[in-house]
């Protein structure tokens, strides 16, 4: 840092990114050195705000005076001042937000409860879902409702809204219809009540404000009468569908906002003058800008809680956006920034940032544009465990207090510790900032000694010729660490269509420097770009960035050429608005450039792109069509494709530092050889094989053109960059540039002992592939199901059948694939070749109901298969006799569709497409009142997809043993299996010890009184189990029928639950246990007995049993609640095939409490976690109308521990339909545990219009019971009151602390696409 900076009296320019662990600060002047300033983000020993403190040195050092701490800060001498802050990020963490409350439409005022019905993570019993924001809600008698809907068979659409007063054209073009309209007299009375209570803060988001706001606005102006001091209108803050994201958005702006304004008042009062456009167009103050998550700067009078959540992240993406890609070569850049508390990833090529519209940080899912950027990790404070055999890093953080052990204050082993141990990190260039008085550097010692007792650990649980150093250890979870991060980088690149070898990773944050290398090579990239700012170029990039004003106005209209007039003038509207704010903070016309982009989608599909505006045209639809073509793999060329969205970009023009392109210096710089008497010092460095002898060089001794092999390590004040053997860094002007080597052979591992590194890193390998193979399926899939709901499985497994890796998405397929796979292997034995792929759905052969059909592909070494992989899809309808293929009054398995034992989908490599039709099409449609499939085309484009996925994971599996040779990928997936099974053997020794070695024991009914009967045996002395059956009654004549698959996965959830922590979960997990299921019992049916139900609702009640054997938890509502309803299908009079649609939905109900905890209201649990269709997405597709989705209030059990509550959902329909309802829990009741109270049944009633004599219509309310269908008319409802948990305890016992572990990955998980993606599979 300079210290001999000729004193200035102006102009200073200040950016500043305030990070969860460091506060990083860069001063720069026109005619000065730059100034680069850090110092941790909390210290309150020393001073209260860290910007603040920031500034003051830098003054300090740009005036040459001493600046007391007291001492207000002269904005005289300050020209700008640019800031990303997680002032509303650790606000929405922590939950210290404003008191506010939130008023929506009546019926609507638990949506925030419930969310999308899904629980965070499938694994935790006791589920832990995010509390919501607000402290109150209001709900107000109003109601409007789209008069259309986009799944009409003929589309029709209402054009003329003369004739009646209540229609309206709303902002969207979609016609509204009012049905209520707001009493105001009676909202001043509630919002008063409100005021006077002491809420001065609210949001108002009622049902389809994004298109007709009239309402909201109403509200609002009343609030503003009353004296609210902040009023959010969700219809303002952003205009798009989908209620539940809007309200939660408007709700996070109503509690961070209010905060977001105290800081900023605070902050300026640390100034003498005001900060702020107005302040220095009054000549009173220095312009003060901050970081939004899209990217750009906001005056900060403008600066919102909605905005802010990415505030300091996005000034990393702009920094090496504007530093690290080339316009004129076009190489895209993967950005990794590697921080103290969190590591993020994104990517920026084609010349402009991505943006995602609807993320979900700290539990709040909100809608608001924001930079793509992925937090995958917990960065250089990530935790080193070691559990279950296995080395793990995170997801537990440090963070920046008390931070790492070396911090000096009493913290945990980190990533950071690893490597400071390994030499990898030099105290000596670290900032001197610990201790007492700020003044000492990190603490060697205290890394050391914990690593030690790590070591002695880990050494107890190893055999004596597999004892490892201290060293070893460190650097084993750093490798551990890197494919921890590797994962979410290759996804995020490879799920939009790119190819991570084909970029370069820009490489920044604290710790980045430490690792690149290692992720740059695992990902195939060949070179990276590290700024001579990297370590603050979150705060670099906010002296580069731009002030943007966002505009954006919803749409219903169909692109095409007669409709580009129409969005030409809505441009132009939009972008005058956004206009008019830039030119009020000072920027001219001709620094002022607009970006346009329209949110596109196919019609039916989910999956909106949104596509920027053509350089040299207006056809949107091309470039549409290209990149859905890229990001899907597909178009759909006879769809319309409709735009969601119209959002105009304005971009004043304002960044303050230009500096030549990386590329630019490549071209001219001649390169030469590191004069090796520049190094400092040399240190002991630990790489792939030992230490070595190190050279350190100082980074501003190095020329520019100075090549430098390593190994070596390159330092300054503020970064670490390790350069191992095989790679060499050039230094340029502004970047040090490092060329990744050739790589290294064949890795030696051996294959007589496992090794618990190389192990960790293959359980996250054989995940990666799972996980993988799904985003391919999911990319090329057509079918709604596969593509938006998402409800697929891919799974590797072992030459034999046994489950190696099962990305974790659904519970009930976890246990069952692999039965189908050794089925399908022992038919097939000795008969496939090469390129040959199987099919199944059978239940007899590990199938769980019809719709999921299984895709197999063996892979071969010679002719000898090594290992197989699977694929399990749920088509949308394969045949039967109801649409969709889940009749709830099946008796036989042929009434449920398709039926496939075993066959061959492509025989060497040719897809057998006329068998395949003949079996899905031909054979169902043979028997009395069935049909064959409904839609083939999406069958085949669905299997070809599952085909695709298996290649997929082929190709992945030979990239490894490429890498690590056949033999060592096979002892490998042994030892993946043995971990687990270790795993459980010590949980079911645990479970013998606290039931003293007793047989464990339960039961439970189906509603027709048929009994599941469970006898658990376990043998301590070696942690095996015999669950047995024995007892269960027999076959159903009706679809509750379980395939014995079902049962399996059941087991190895529950298992899965019980262990608590993360373990690989594959065959391992079943191999302690023995399971007997009696023949022709209803969990062991007969090859034809109908089964669809016995899939939902079966294996949830499964699920119970076990549970209450172990006396884990109480019941659950052990049901899924499947409702469809729908118009069409076959006439059977004329067999003609009537046009229409149809609808399918799970709904959620109350879990079961604990021996800690209160269970959950409102959520989907066990075998099951699909999404509910938003509200406002449900009518604007169907012709409903959703009167009610509400906690159903007292239907869980009471107890020392209350159980969960259901819901209510109550359905209008406005036209004809033929309904039915799939349930369980409607007669026997969830039953609680120890002296925990039962919870109630759930309740399916029809309300039914009858005609009466007065020629009026009645109501009369009938129950359906559990299982019914029914035609119903326009007007009439159904109503699903779903059962809630049972409670646990007695009810006169004190109930303790609830001990729902919180989500240990809170405080960084959550945006991005990635995260989008993962958030998705554990909840489709």
């Amino acid at each position: 840092m300079p210290t001999n900076i000729t004193p200035v009296i102006s102009g200073v320019r200040i950016a500043i990114d305030r990070g969860g662990t460091f506060t990083d600060c860069i001063g720069s002047h026109p005619e000065r050195e730059d100034v680069v300033v850090k110092l941790l983000s909390v210290d309150p020993q020393n001073y209260p705000d860290a910007p603040r403190e920031a500034i003051r040195r830098v003054l300090e050092i740009y005036t040459g005076k001493k600046i007391s701490r007291d001492e207000k800060l002269d904005t005289s001498l300050i020209e700008s001042i640019r800031m990303g802050t997680t002032v509303a990020t650790n606000a929405l963490l922590e939950r210290k937000g404003e008191k506010c409350a939130m008023i929506t439409t009546k019926g609507f005022g638990n949506s925030l409860i419930i969310g999308n019905q899904s629980r965070p993570k499938i694994f935790d019993i006791a589920i832990h879902k995010p509390e919501v924001l607000y402290q109150e809600v209001i709900e107000i008698e109003e109601r409007v409702t789209l008069e259309d809907y986009t799944e009409h068979p003929d589309k029709l659409r209402t054009t003329d809204v003369s004739a009646d007063p209540d229609l309206v054209i709303g902002l969207s073009g979609e016609v509204v219809r009012v049905l209520t309209r707001p009493d105001s007299l009676q909202i001043e009375k509630k919002l008063q009540d409100l005021y006077d209570r002491g809420f001065r803060s609210i949001a108002i988001c009622l049902m389809h404000s994004y298109t007709f706001p009239d309402h909201e606005k109403i509200i609002g102006e009343i609030a503003s009468k009353i004296g609210f001091q902040h009023i959010s209108l969700s219809s303002q803050l952003m205009p798009m569908i989908k209620l539940v994201p809007r309200s939660t958005s408007a709700i996070a702006d109503a509690y961070l906002t209010p905060e977001i304004k105290k800081y900023i008042s605070g902050f300026a009062k640390g100034f003498e003058g005001h900060l702020g456009t107005a302040s220095v167009q009054s000549g009173k103050g220095a312009r003060c800008e901050f970081m939004q998550s899209d990217g750009g700067l906001v005056d900060v009078d403008s600066f919102s809680g909605l905005r802010a959540i990415l505030s300091g992240p996005a000034g990393g993406v702009v920094g090496y956006a504007l530093t690290s890609y080339d316009r004129k070569t076009k190489i895209p850049v993967i950005g990794f920034d590697m921080g103290g508390t969190s590591t993020d990833v994104s990517r920026y090529g084609e010349g402009r940032y991505e943006h995602v519209f609807e993320t979900t940080t700290a539990g709040v899912t909100i809608q608001s544009p924001q930079l793509d950027i992925n937090t995958v990790a917990a960065g250089g404070g990530s935790m080193l465990f070691w559990r279950n055999g296995l080395f793990v890093v995170g997801p537990e953080s440090a963070s920046a207090h008390p931070g790492p052990a070396c911090y000096r204050k009493g913290g945990p082993l980190t990533v950071t510790d690893a490597n400071l141990h390994l030499g990898r990190l030099l105290p000596e260039f670290f900032p001197k900032i610990f201790g007492p008085h700020e003044n000492q550097g990190l603490d060697s010692s205290a890394s050391e000694s914990l690593f030690t007792d790590l070591t002695k650990q880990i050494n107890l649980d190893l055999s004596s010729d597999s004892q490892m150093t201290v060293d070893e250890v460190a650097y084993g979870f750093i490798k551990v660490a890197n494919e921890t991060m590797i994962r979410p980088i290759r996804a995020l690149t490879e799920a939009k269509g790119f190819d991570t070898s084909t970029h370069r990773l820009a490489t920044f944050g604290g710790a980045g420097g430490q690792h690149a290398v290692a992720i740059a090579e695992a990902l195939g990239i060949s070179q990276i770009l590290i700024h001579r700012y990297s370590s603050v170029l979150s705060a670099y990039g906010m002296a580069l960035a731009d002030v943007v004003h966002e505009v954006q106005e919803p749409s219903s209209i169909t692109f095409s050429p007669s409709t580009e007039e129409v969005f030409i003038k809505r441009f132009d509207i939009l972008k005058a608005t956004s206009e008019k704010t830039l030119l009020g903070q000072g920027f001219s016309s001709e620094n002022i450039t607009f970006e346009l982009y329209l949110n596109m989608r196919y019609q039916g599909t989910e999956s909106a792109l949104m596509i920027i505006k053509p350089n040299d045209d207006w056809d949107f639809q091309r470039s549409f069509v290209n990149q859905h073509l890229q990001e899907f793999g597909f178009t759909l060329p006879n769809r319309e494709v409709i735009v969601d969205d119209i959002r105009v970009r304005g971009i004043g023009k304002s960044a303050q530092k230009s500096e030549p392109s990386v590329d630019e210096q490549l071209n001219l710089v001649n390169a030469i050889g590191v004069d090796r008497r520049l190094s400092v010092m040399t240190k002991s460095v630990y790489f792939d094989g030992g230490r070595q002898e190190t050279p350190i060089y100082r980074l501003e001794d190095l020329p520019v053109g100075a090549r430098v092999p390593g190994p070596t390590i390159l330092a300054d004040g503020t970064q670490t960059i390790v350069i191992p053997p095989g790679s060499a860094a050039l230094i340029l002007e502004t970047h040090v540039v490092i060329d990744i080597g050739d790589g290294y052979d064949l890795k030696e591992v051996s294959t007589e002992v496992v090794d618990p590194i190389t192990l960790s890193i293959f359980g996250h390998r054989f995940m990666a592939i799972a996980e993988q193979m799904g985003r391919a399926l999911q990319k090329t899939s057509v079918s709604t199901n596969v593509k938006e709901r998402l409800d697929y499985s891919c799974a590797l497994f072992d030459a034999g059948g046994g489950l190696v890796a099962n990305a974790p998405h659904l519970p009930v397929h976890l246990g069952s694939m692999s039965t189908a796979v050794r089925t399908q292997a022992n038919i097939w034995k000795g008969k496939l070749k090469r390129g040959d792929v199987i099919v199944s759905n059978h239940p007899v052969t590990g199938g769980t109901h019809l719709p999921d059909i299984t895709v197999i592909t063996p892979a071969f070494s010679g002719d000898r298969i090594i290992f197989y992989v699977a694929s399990r899809a749920h088509h949308a309808d394969i045949g039967g006799i109801l649409p969709g293929s889940m009749p709830p009054n099946s008796r036989e398995l042929f009434q449920e569709g398709a039926a496939i034992m075993s066959e061959k989908l492509v025989s060497e490599g040719h897809f057998e497409e006329d068998r395949i039709t003949k079996l899905l099409l031909d054979e169902p449609a043979k028997f009395p009142g069935c049909s064959g499939t409904r839609c083939l085309p999406d069958n085949i484009n669905d299997l070809k997809a599952q085909v695709a996925a298996n290649q997929k994971g082929i190709n992945l599996i030979d990239t490894l043993i490429g890498e690590y040779g056949e033999s060592v990928v096979q002892f490998y997936m042994t030892a993946i299996q043995q971990n687990a099974e270790l795993s459980v053997r010590n949980l079911l020794k645990k479970i013998s010890a606290r039931f003293d070695g007793k047989l464990l024991r339960a039961v439970d009914y189906m509603d027709d009184g048929s009994p599941i009967h469970l006898t658990i045996d376990i043998n301590a002395e070696n942690g095996t189990a015999v669950f047995d059956f024995t007892g269960t009654g027999p076959e159903m004549y009706g679809n509750m029928n379980a395939p014995e698959a079902v049962t399996y996965s059941a087991i190895i959830y529950c298992l899965r639950c019980l262990i608590t922590e993360d373990i690989p979960l594959n065959q391992g997990c079943l191999r302690p246990v023995d399971v007997i299921i009696p023949k022709d019992s209803f969990l062991s049916p007969s090859a034809s007995a109908a089964v669809v139900g016995g899939n939902v609702l079966t294996s949830q009640r499964v699920t119970d049993v076990i549970f209450r054997a172990f006396k884990a938890c109480a019941a659950s509502q052990g049901d899924c609640n499947n409702l469809t309803f729908g118009i069409g299908g076959k006439n059977e009079e004329t067999g003609e095939q009537i046009r229409g649609w149809g609808y399918y939905e799970t709904i959620a109900g109350g879990s079961g409490a604990g021996p800690t905890w209160n269970g959950t209201s409102g959520v989907h649990t066990h075998m099951t976690n699909t999404r509910i269709t938003d509200a406002e997405i449900f009518e604007r597709r169907y012709p409903v109308i959703l009167r009610e989705f509400s906690i159903r209030k007292g239907s869980g059990g009471t107890g020392q521990y209350f159980g969960g509550d259901g819901v209510v959902r109550d359905i209008e329909f406005r036209v004809p339909v033929q309904c039915s309802i799939l349930s369980e829990r409607r007669v026997y009741h969830p039953y609680g545990l120890a002296g925990g109270e039962d919870a109630a049944c759930g309740l399916n009633i029809w309300v039914r219009m009858l005609d009466n004599q007065k020629g009026g219509r009645t109501e009369r309310r009938i129950n359906l019971g559990g299982k019914n269908t029914a035609a119903m008319k326009a007007g009439e409802r159904i109503i699903i009151h779903t059962p809630g948990g049972g409670g646990y305890g007695a009810r006169d016992l004190a109930p303790g602390a609830d001990t729902r572990r919180a989500d240990v990955k809170g405080n960084w998980r959550g945006q991005g696409s990635v995260s989008i993606y993962a958030a998705s599979q554990e909840s489709n």
